[in-house]
């Protein structure tokens, strides 16, 4: 399979995973260059507040930090000209790019610089072309319209995230990952080619074939499957045919160590061979059951109640359960039970507490969206997200779970969910700057801590939390890994990326020499520049 040589964890333009710790401080310089505004782009140029203002926070809402300006860009070449500007200006500003803004830490926020808004991007059209086998599009496309425009034609990329309202370049550039990457890998693993643009304003075209390690997220425009073809939009994503249903069964456990075993044999070859597609697993903390929705799109008010009935009866402190879907159609729809039932019968859930539900493969894939749709009504969904995440070596998963789930957080009680499922190591590719833990062995557990919160006080009893979950690692000698990294200084970044630091050091003097983008993440402190402080809530 051919696939990208891309630094997923972006050192260069406005990441999805750049973090830094309390509110970002702005340029000394004070304001932008006049000569920008002489740029055959300024009319696309906005300074008004209300622009400024949309780009200073983010999903995380935790990090605030306003930019000069925002770019609505209608061109790839639009934001190459404005970061070409930047990197010969003689005191370079913060270039930030922006999707949906679903970064948690400011990561896409460009604190006296320029946010370009993505979206602006094919304004008006969807830039998303379908072949056969891949599909070519925007890297500001969502991945909701990618799975629409594919689905016309029988088919759809492998991998997924969860949450589909999302743009490509932003899931891309953390990997993406989601139920299917334990047999697919991350959707980073399935691009065939990405069109980026550098630091230095440059436009190129990377590939396995023609490799050039990336030290930036996607933000273009036109993919070239070979130098004799048209160019067109921006990632080409390997696809698919998909089946029209699929079948899920929710499976709950009453212990960490069953739950695990069985997660395992899921993605193992043998159930593999049975045609599973999908497994991801969840936490659910006792008492966090009582504050529920009365149902949800799989839950009905009944199957909560049984669930809080149990975690009540049992005391554990915490329940298991993982969702594993198959998918089917008309000619292996008569199998499908039967391979389920041979499956499950391997397995240690309580009786009574397997849930099944039979969906289209759009219904399930955005399902996210219908709980988005409850949160927003509720007035949960714009509010802090000081979310956690995690790769944890399978040794040591048990280790986690008790020292982490039951005990750093075991008199938790907010909203959000908690993650908890493995991987295949062997579908992560080495050339990645996403890091899997050293000791991971065949398989390493994807922990979200995905949690949010509803006051300050609950916002800074959270983030405590996270704060003393990696001591509580180094201390207990769990080699885990941060997903989306959230270090404050570049020694974090170094002890991070480990073996790969030399490398990705070279790849940031070559490709974005003057630390334009993504200056929020500290990798490469830069003179002059204030460092961040601490935000006030």
């Amino acid at each position: 399979m051919a696939r990208t040589r891309l630094a997923a964890f972006l050192i260069g333009m406005a990441s999805f995973f750049s973090i830094v710790a309390g509110q970002l401080r702005p340029m000394p310089a004070g304001g932008l260059p006049g000569d920008l505004f002489a740029l055959g782009i300024a009319s696309k140029i906005r300074t008004d507040c209300n622009s400024t203002a949309s780009a200073s926070s983010d999903f995380g809402r935790i990090m605030e930090a306003a930019p000069e300006a925002v770019l609505h860009p209608a061109t790839p070449a639009d934001i190459a000209a404005l970061i070409r500007f930047s990197a010969s200006s003689p005191v370079p500003f913060p270039v930030s790019a922006r999707g949906q803004g679903h970064s948690v830490r400011g990561q896409s926020l460009a604190p006296g610089g320029v946010v370009v808004d993505m979206c602006m991007l094919g304004r008006g059209h969807h830039r998303i072309n379908v072949s056969a086998d891949y599909v070519d599009a925007g890297g500001e496309q969502l991945w909701v319209d990618v799975l629409r425009a594919t689905l016309k034609h029988g088919l759809a990329p492998r991998s997924w995230t969860d949450y589909l309202q999302l743009t490509i370049g932003g899931t891309l550039s953390n990997a993406g990952i989601g139920g299917q990457a334990f047999r697919h890998g991350p959707q980073i693993a399935n691009v065939h080619e990405l069109d980026v643009v550098t630091g230095t304003g440059e436009m190129v075209t990377c590939s396995r074939e023609y490799p050039i390690s990336r030290s930036l997220r996607q933000t273009t425009g036109a993919s070239q499957r070979r130098a004799s073809e048209q160019r067109h939009n921006g990632a080409a994503h390997l696809t698919v045919q998909t089946p029209p249903r699929l079948c899920v069964r929710v499976v709950l456990l009453e212990h960490v160590v069953a739950f695990t075993r069985d997660q395992e044999l899921l993605i193992s070859k043998q159930a593999s061979e049975a045609g599973f597609d999908y497994v991801e697993g969840q936490v659910q903390l006792n008492r966090t059951l009582t504050k529920v929705p009365k149902s949800t799109p799989f839950f009905s008010e009944a199957d909560i109640n049984k669930l809080a009935g149990l975690a009540s009866e049992t005391g554990s402190g915490a329940i298991y359960f993982f969702e594993a879907a198959m998918y089917y159609d008309e000619t292996t729809a008569p199998s499908v039970d039967q391979k389920l039932e041979m499956v499950l019968a391997q397995m240690s859930f309580v009786p009574g507490f397997v849930f099944t539900k039979d969906v289209t493969y759009f219904q399930y894939l955005d399902r996210v969206r219908v709980e988005e749709a409850v949160l927003r009504s509720a007035g949960v969904w714009d509010v802090p997200h000081p979310w956690l995440n995690l790769f944890v070596p399978r040794s040591r998963i048990l280790d986690f779970n008790a020292g982490v789930l039951k005990g750093i957080l075991g008199g938790d009680n907010p909203v959000g969910l908690i993650l908890m499922y493995p991987m295949n190591t062997a579908k992560w590719n080495s050339q990645m700057t996403a890091v899997t833990p050293p000791t991971g062995g065949d398989v390493f557990y994807t922990v979200g801590l995905l949690r949010s919160a509803l006051s300050a006080d609950e916002l800074e009893r959270l983030q405590r939390e996270n704060q003393s979950v990696l001591p509580f690692c180094d201390k207990e000698g769990i080699e885990c890994k941060q997903y989306l990294p959230y270090y404050t200084s570049q020694d974090g970044w170094q002890r991070h990326f480990g073996a790969k630091w030399s490398n990705i050091a070279q790849l940031k003097a070559k490709y974005d020499p003057h630390a334009i983008m993504s200056r929020g993440q500290r990798v490469f402190p830069l003179p002059g520049v204030p460092a961040a402080s601490t935000a006030t809530t």
